[in-house]
């Protein structure tokens, strides 16, 4: 295989009915052996190389299956594990790393870039040695190998894992032990091409942000290195999620063979791609598939794009913008979306699109007439638009996203609410059990009566609102029990979005979601969570928080239309939470949380967009708050992204509250919230992890923010919703929680 030709960069890995999930969740809970866990690996394995093979592409990838994570796996691949994960197999170890476990907190967890897919942060310090400690990369290439299929292994490159990982020591930089870290990357593509391996792919997406000279001159060094050494396989880099900036001249120039640019993020990349000298001994993989959101491709404008490099480089193929890993496998299985499932690709209909702009490049005579007139179809479809929701944002007033001055608000709230020094709370969610989601699934499919469904979650309101009561916590939540997803219970609920049946995406490990599809305007034809906020407030004399999902965390995830600016989009969604926060406080729910996880997570990657991104994402926040009266204590939450240089636009939501991950890290992120001057509600309870702290553990937290957030202002609660973990973890973690608070309450007295 002289060229690598048409391709993916990468595919998603949970399986089509979500089968990597399941037998995760068995082996984790004793109902199934490894042996088994393994096999449905090998199964998932199996069918997508085959999928893809079969579907005509000239490079089929390996190495991009993980049971948890692949930045993880890198850390494992070369040894670099903290010596606190133990476990009785390597598999263990790395759930040990991922989970946590008694005495041994998690690896931190963040996000992606700028998508919701989470990975784990690889921890290491001046002491860190790798070994070539285990051989996964080459195991799958043979297992494909076997098969008779030959594939195309892919790796985190060297410079992107250094960058993505995290000191243990204070001035030391992860990136200065890239010279100890090359050799094993020798030693892994030296035993690769042994086993006949023609090429392998480093993925260096981290160049897509702004980098310093130091930073350059270290991928300087990590391709010259890697591309000068003997016995290897072709070597192709692949740098997506944006314009490479320097980083693409450095690539051009290295002794590498290939270069696979995303064409999709950021248009005004392929000119810089076009006037890259560099190129011309190189093949160029032309990413004009988008791997991240899920509508057809426009074949004028992808060819228009890949042919713009052709005569620049060696040789131009076409592949995905990035992995496919960030949408869901298969269109043709959803039934319910009729004429919106012809705009739409997911994973399997991208790989055919590949396919056929790589042959229409090549010039060879293929229909696209069908892709012409989906784009068609799309463009001129009258029900995108709302005359009234376009006709509310035009009259809106500055005025309209202003509250009265917090000084003012926080009294009126106190007066209000009443509430002790270091009120405790959760996040939202509630462990949702068996009966909840039978009750929920049956109910959807027309077995389960809409008097016996309500019943059912009334009856689980009342027994969460009671469990709360007992273990003594300050401000409650009714527990959502009647929610799939947190965005997904909205989209169904608003004008504008789909609902997909089989959509699902991996988050992190075995968490799965189905992103909702943003197609049209959007509005809220009816209150979408007053009734049930209602019944439980009835429930008790404590607040309740009403509990909803932000606007620009609704954005990001969903996949969105991308036919208008997506800040006119976030106004859009942001009018709809407006109005259900208005009916909320009429229905006399008097603390709203309005959840924005994802703020920090569609920051653009370089610094340039932050500006824009921010007015529009900040502005739409307030403009869904501040309907509220100054009495009204709005909450926001924030978590699984670094948030330090977002910190004055959190300031600027002006939430009265805002809770924010912060267990896994050991409160590092309060060291830049000391002059914040609103509520702070650092997480002391990692929800993420199956271990119970104990409220020694939690005190020790809970002291650590009192030295960074004076105590009228400090809040305690978990990190994030409870719904992923059971009750024989969450009642005796929020006892602990309790019992810490009341310790520290009773110092202060």
């Amino acid at each position: 295989m002289t060229e690598i030709g048409t391709t993916v960069l990468g595919y998603p890995r949970i399986g089509p009915d979500r089968e990597l999930k399941r037998a995760l969740e068995r082996y984790w809970a004793h109902r199934i052996d490894q042996d088994e866990l393994l096999e449905t690996g090998r199964d998932l394995r199996e069918r997508t190389w085959r999928t893809l093979a079969a579907a005509g592409l000239d490079s089929v990838p390996s190495n991009t299956f993980s049971h948890y994570d692949h930045v993880l796996d890198t850390a494992a691949l070369f040894g670099a594990l903290p010596e606190r994960f133990t476990g009785p197999s390597p598999l263990d170890t790395c759930f040990a790393a991922a989970r946590g476990a008694q005495g041994a907190p998690a690896l931190e967890m963040t996000k992606w870039f700028d998508t919701n897919y989470h990975y784990l942060v690889p921890e290491l310090g001046p002491d860190t040695t790798f070994t070539l400690a285990e051989t996964k990369p080459l195991d799958e290439y043979l297992e494909a190998k076997a098969l008779g299929i030959e594939t195309r292994p892919v790796l985190v490159g060297p410079v992107t894992f250094l960058l993505l990982a995290k000191s243990t020591t204070a001035g030391f930089r992860p990136l200065d032990l890239l010279d100890t870290l090359l050799p094993r990357y020798v030693d892994l593509l030296r035993r690769l091409r042994a086993a006949g391996a023609g090429w392998v792919q480093l993925d260096e997406p981290a160049f897509a942000g702004d980098r310093t000279e130091a930073e350059l001159n270290a991928l300087i060094r990590a391709y010259h290195w890697l591309g000068k050494e003997t016995g290897r396989p072709k070597i192709l880099v692949a740098g997506y999620f944006g314009h490479l900036g320097r980083g693409l001249g450095v690539l051009a120039r290295a002794p590498i063979e290939a270069l696979a640019v995303d064409l999709v993020s950021d248009e005004t990349f392929v000119d810089a791609v076009a006037a890259e000298p560099a190129l011309r001994d190189k093949e160029v993989l032309a990413g004009v598939v988008d791997g991240r959101n899920v509508w057809r491709t426009d074949p004028q404008r992808a060819l228009g794009r890949a042919a713009t490099l052709l005569g620049v480089a060696k040789s131009v193929s076409v592949s995905t913008s990035c992995s496919l890993l960030h949408v869901p496998y298969d269109v043709e299985r959803e039934t319910g979306l009729p004429r919106l499932a012809g705009w739409l690709a997911f994973a399997r209909q991208k790989v055919d699109e590949v396919v056929l702009l790589g042959r229409a490049l090549r010039g060879e005579d293929v229909d696209l007439s069908g892709a012409r007139q989906a784009v068609a179809d799309r463009a001129a479809a009258t029900e995108l638009a709302d005359e009234h929701v376009r006709a509310r944002l035009a009259a809106l007033r500055p005025e309209d996203a202003v509250r009265p001055p917090h000084a003012e608000r926080a009294e009126a709230q106190q007066a209000a609410l009443g509430l002790p020094p270091l009120p405790t709370t959760t996040i939202g969610s509630f462990p949702q059990t068996t009966e909840v989601r039978k009750a929920r699934a049956a109910h959807k499919a027309g077995t389960l009566g809409a008097a016996a469904y309500e019943a059912a979650m009334r009856a689980e309101i009342e027994r969460v609102v009671r469990l709360q009561e007992e273990l003594g916590l300050d401000v409650l939540v009714h527990g959502e029990p009647e929610r799939n997803d947190m965005v997904q219970y909205f989209a169904e609920r608003l004008a504008g979005f789909a609902a997909t049946e089989h959509g699902w995406v991996q988050s992190y490990g075995s968490r799965c979601v189905r992103p909702p599809i943003l197609y049209g305007d959007v509005s809220r034809p009816a209150p979408m969570t007053v009734h049930w906020a209602r019944h439980a407030q009835s429930l008790t004399p404590k607040p309740v928080k009403g509990m909803l999902t932000g606007p620009v965390t609704i954005l990001a995830w969903s996949f969105v239309r991308d036919d208008q600016p997506l800040a006119d989009t976030a106004r859009q969604v942001a009018l709809a939470v407006r109005d259900e926060v208005r009916d909320l406080e009429a229905a006399g729910i008097r603390i709203i949380q309005v959840d924005e996880p994802a703020l920090r997570e569609l920051l653009p990657l370089r610094r340039s967009g932050h500006e824009d991104y921010l007015r529009w994402a900040v502005s739409a926040f307030r403009l869904a708050t501040s309907g509220a009266a100054g009495s009204t204590q709005i909450h926001t939450h924030l978590c699984y992204s670094e948030f330090g240089e977002i910190l004055p636009a959190i300031d600027a939501l002006d939430a009265d509250v805002t809770s924010i991950e912060a267990a896994r890290s050991k409160m590092e992120v309060l060291a830049g919230l000391a002059g914040f001057g609103r509520g702070i509600g650092p997480g002391v309870y990692d929800i993420h992890s199956p271990r119970v702290p104990d409220a020694g553990e939690i005190g020790e937290l809970l002291h650590a923010a009192a030295g960074t957030v004076p105590a009228d202002r400090l809040w305690v609660n978990p990190d994030c919703g409870l719904k992923t973990r059971g009750y024989a973890e969450v009642e005796p973690a929020l006892r602990n929680l309790v019992a810490a608070v009341r310790e520290v309450r009773a110092g202060l007295a």
